[in-house]
């Protein structure tokens, strides 16, 4: 996905919520940066926002329930 070099984004959250993250990457065998960025794009695009840059091929197969990606 990423055609430079990629941004850092931080974030804090509670303990419970990193907990979820990484267990939902490890179910999928992704990164949590990697989960981050596959939940980010299933959200735009599920709620019709632009994603600049970001092919509709992307990432088009997410086991994210209730998903529309």
């Amino acid at each position: 996905m990423a055609t430079g070099k990629s941004e850092v984004v931080s974030v804090r959250v509670e303990p419970h919520i990193k907990a979820a993250l990484q267990s939902a990457a490890d179910r999928e065998m992704r990164s949590l940066a990697n989960m981050v960025e596959v939940m980010v794009v299933a959200y735009c695009r599920a709620q019709g926002h632009p994603l600049e840059g970001v092919p509709d091929e992307t990432l088009p197969n997410t086991n994210m329930r209730g998903s529309a990606a």
